[in-house]
């Protein structure tokens, strides 16, 4: 779409968000503000942030609670073996013994700073944005791309973080016509609705990983 009214806008607006379910809902993750429903976030965000078909880094994160390992403390206390067997299992490619590594510190770093509940880590930055990016970056295997993908999410629940759009998301965006920036985003999601806008920025997310351009644009 190369040239779109305000009208046309909205409407690819009420498309993309009208589901009500983000990205990680999408595909079957629960977004809710709980300790192991956060930590199940951050560990999607890891896998999805990583090179290669994002299906495998889906079923790799499906994979972990699947086998047990639905909060913190519990994939704290599983074998760097057992890890790298169910994310091979998974599907993941290339450097597994060195992503087993990283999620395995991960998950002992949130138990031993933060109890195992990212809620903690929120209070301890006052809810303040850039205090939270601040240490969610200081985690094990989170960088900004991965804080960026966890906040698109957690945007629906921590209220301050918004507006969060991660690099897939803006891409669609751009080439749908719906702006360039996540303020623009949240500007047609109705301003102050963190939620919605969570919604769309995961639908946009998901038509540029899918390649689905020519199904959304008519």
């Amino acid at each position: 779409m190369t040239s779109v009214t305000s009208e046309d806008r909205k409407r690819l607006v009420r498309r993309l968000a009208g589901d009500g379910r983000g990205f990680a809902e999408q595909y079957g993750f629960r977004v809710t503000n709980n300790p192991s429903s956060l930590f199940q976030l951050l560990c999607l965000a890891v896998l999805l942030a990583r090179r290669g078909d994002f299906r495998r880094a889906l079923d790799a994160a499906h994979a972990l609670p699947g086998n047990g390992w639905d909060s913190a403390a519990r994939l704290a206390r599983s074998r760097h073996v057992d890890r790298v067997r169910v994310l091979r299992e998974a599907g993941q490619r290339g450097d597994v013994a060195a992503l087993a590594d990283v999620l395995g510190d991960l998950a002992r770093t949130v138990v031993e700073r933060y109890r195992g509940d990212l809620r903690r880590l929120r209070a301890m930055a006052g809810h303040d944005p850039g205090r939270e990016r601040a240490l969610l970056t200081a985690l094990p295997g989170v960088d900004d791309q991965v804080a960026d993908l966890f906040l698109r999410e957690t945007q629906a629940l921590w209220r301050e973080v918004a507006p969060v759009a991660d690099r897939r998301a803006l891409v669609a965006a751009r080439r749908l016509g719906l702006g360039r920036s996540a303020d623009d985003l949240a500007e047609l999601a109705g301003g102050g609705e963190s939620e919605r806008l969570a919604w769309l920025v995961g639908a946009l997310a998901r038509v540029d990983l899918e390649q689905r351009y020519a199904e959304v644009a008519t």
